[in-house]
């Protein structure tokens, strides 16, 4: 048997105005931080402009970081019809895009993304961060709030890709 395949996960935080993203590694049980950053769409561009835009730059981080798969929390009910309607069809672009690239596409909502980063749910945004900047080492919250959302969706997916990995390499007893 061989050793474990190192993966590289982009995680995604979608929206309209501005879509975190982070790249990491998954070497086996370690998780090792290659980088993040955000893109932002102006609000005086047309819809078509931003979405191009949001097409464009995500190419851009996907040829320079080559990951294998990608991960994107997925859009929660908002109050705000137009806001979801922008963020929605951001997430159609980034999907595609993806898609284009060859990458598969997990989703993971921000409940879940809570959950694998603190064991609750519930957890404010500081909590989150501040485990994003604990298990990848690194010296300083990743800025902006979006980079660090998608770095917390690129370990949620770590996380859950690691449980589906040990399921698969548990050998079954056979009984009922």
């Amino acid at each position: 048997m061989g050793g474990p395949v190192s993966v590289r996960v982009l995680g995604i935080d979608p929206g309209l105005a501005a879509v975190g993203w982070g790249v990491v590694d998954l070497d086996g049980a370690r998780i090792v931080y290659r980088g993040h950053g955000c893109f932002k769409t102006s609000s005086s561009d047309d819809a078509c402009e931003r979405l191009a835009q949001i097409r464009d730059q995500l190419i851009a981080v996907i040829a320079e970081y080559g990951p294998s798969e990608a991960a994107m929390e997925s859009l929660f009910f908002s109050r705000n019809v137009t806001s979801a309607l922008g963020v929605a069809e951001a997430r159609g672009v980034i999907r595609l895009t993806c898609r284009d690239a060859g990458l598969s596409m997990s989703e993971y909502g921000p409940m879940d993304v809570k959950k694998a980063a603190t064991g609750s749910g519930r957890s404010g945004k500081e909590e989150v961060q501040a485990f994003v900047k604990l298990v990848l080492g690194l010296s300083a919250i990743p800025k902006p709030d979006h980079a660090a959302d998608a770095l917390a969706v690129a370990l949620c997916h770590c996380q859950g890709r690691a449980v589906r990995s040990a399921l698969v390499d548990t050998p079954r007893s056979g009984r009922l």
